[in-house]
């Protein structure tokens, strides 16, 4: 049987979700490990995430430091050979910054900061973030962020679009949850399937988003192998 595979979960200065990540995917079967910000070779993981917080105290604008990061600019390249790469919130607006992903994240339409349970809507689950969903299949996810009002670019194709907001809690153009990129190796996302792999917490469906990554990389881990 394939062993576990190796995680990675950037903390950057200001980072507050990535132990919660961390918990999560151990939890899940992977080999999670903690990459700190001034990291710059991931070559020896099976696939990196992103976590939500405040990198950089969201200075100048949500991830834009973040952006500079050597870590960053690792997980990019790793990216860029076909690894598998989630953003979860404050992960979501890095990878936008950083360009792995289309659009921008900009403040709230109520211009407050947002904090309760967000029922989805997958819209595919032919990727290595959703495998374990059905297309259609209803989830209910937290969401806790101020500026997660998804615009995307006037050309974005729709087969990008990951998850829907049953209830748009932030205004997001088309109520878009979650992207990837257009090879579908790179995901983001504003809810934080962190917070929702245990029923005891109120629902355990973000375990689907995160179970699927671990099985997507135990995967890839084995075929190198």
């Amino acid at each position: 049987m394939p062993s576990a595979p190796r995680i990675g979960v950037i903390t950057y200065p200001g980072s507050q979700d990535d132990r919660d990540a961390l918990w999560a995917l151990i939890a899940l079967g992977a080999d999670a490990v903690a990459v700190w910000h001034e990291e710059s070779d991931l070559s020896d993981l099976d696939a990196v995430v992103l976590p939500g917080g405040f990198s950089y105290g969201d200075y100048l604008r949500c991830g834009a430091i973040a952006r500079f990061s050597p870590a960053t600019a690792a997980a990019c390249e790793f990216a860029e050979a076909g690894g598998f790469v989630l953003g979860i919130c404050n992960g979501f607006q890095i990878l936008c910054e950083a360009g792995l992903l289309p659009g921008a994240l900009l403040r709230n339409e109520s211009l407050r900061f947002v904090c309760r349970d967000a029922p989805l809507r997958v819209e595919r689950n032919d990727l290595p973030f959703t495998s374990r969903c059905a297309r259609g299949q209803r989830l209910v996810i937290p969401v806790k962020h101020g500026d997660g009002r998804y615009v995307p670019p006037p050309d974005l194709d729709p087969a990008q679009i990951v998850l829907r907001y049953l209830d748009n809690p932030n205004g997001s153009v088309d109520a878009i949850a979650g992207v990837c990129n257009e090879t579908g190796n790179v995901m983001g996302l504003m809810p934080h399937p962190e917070h929702a792999v245990d029923a005891l917490l109120g629902s355990d469906h973000g375990a689907l988003i995160l179970a699927s990554l671990v099985d997507a990389a135990r995967d890839r881990s084995f075929a190198a192998a």
